[in-house]
């Protein structure tokens, strides 16, 4: 059991991504990551390639909300406060960073406590606690994606070195390439769209939360 989860921030918002796309979500933003460390001075650093072009700020805990949990209650509390209503299906998602190096069964019962379902997104390479209600996996290069089964598999595209055939029979319901932003992010859009149109099993993925300027 997780002593103290150390937790970047903590935000309510709508899934900017995948297939939950447009579901209002609390975010449970986890700090650290077990293929780069997420400091600008360690681009290009680490066993997974996405040091090289990650966009998500990880490392600390001084976002909203963030800081150190002693308890999964308490933890859970803090993300419940979040919840602007008691009406609605509640949703919490659990990224980072890699979640999984702090989420556990303890914490995944006190957000069910609080009447939330429990999404994960995560990179694969860690085991995926009981319990959890939807679980994505988004693959890196330069990592062993031990997670083989789940809800959505989320391919952030082009990798170098990752053949996306390569998870295609994996037993996941969803398939999404998703282009790598970045300064190439026009080109690597034109390559996307064009793999799914002649692997039509995969679907495109948009960060529509970037085009409508949301966190």
């Amino acid at each position: 059991m997780t002593m103290a989860y150390a937790v970047k921030e903590i935000f309510f918002t709508l899934q900017g991504e995948g297939v939950n796309a447009g579901r209002p979500a609390v975010f449970l933003r986890f700090s650290g990551c077990n293929l780069w460390s997420g400091r600008e001075a360690d681009r290009g650093r680490g066993p997974g390639g996405c040091s090289r072009w990650c966009d998500t700020s990880f490392a600390g805990t001084d976002g909203t909300a963030g800081g150190k949990y002693a308890t999964a209650a308490s933890l859970a509390e803090r993300v419940a406060e979040l919840w602007p209503t008691e009406r609605g299906t509640r949703l919490v998602v659990c990224t980072g960073g890699e979640p999984l190096l702090q989420l556990d069964a303890a914490l995944v019962e006190a957000l069910h406590g609080r009447r939330f379902q429990v999404a994960i997104e995560t990179n694969g390479t860690l085991a995926v606690p009981e319990g959890v209600d939807w679980v994505c996996v988004s693959p890196k290069a330069g990592s062993t994606c031990v997670v083989t089964e789940g809800n959505e598999l989320k391919l952030v595209f082009p990798q170098d070195g990752i053949d996306p055939e390569t998870y295609r029979q994996l037993a996941f319901d969803h398939f999404l390439l998703q282009p790598c932003d970045g300064p190439n992010r026009v080109e690597h859009m034109r390559r996307t769209l064009e793999y799914c149109l002649v692997h039509p099993w995969w679907r495109l993925g948009v960060q529509s939360h970037k085009v409508l300027g949301i966190r």
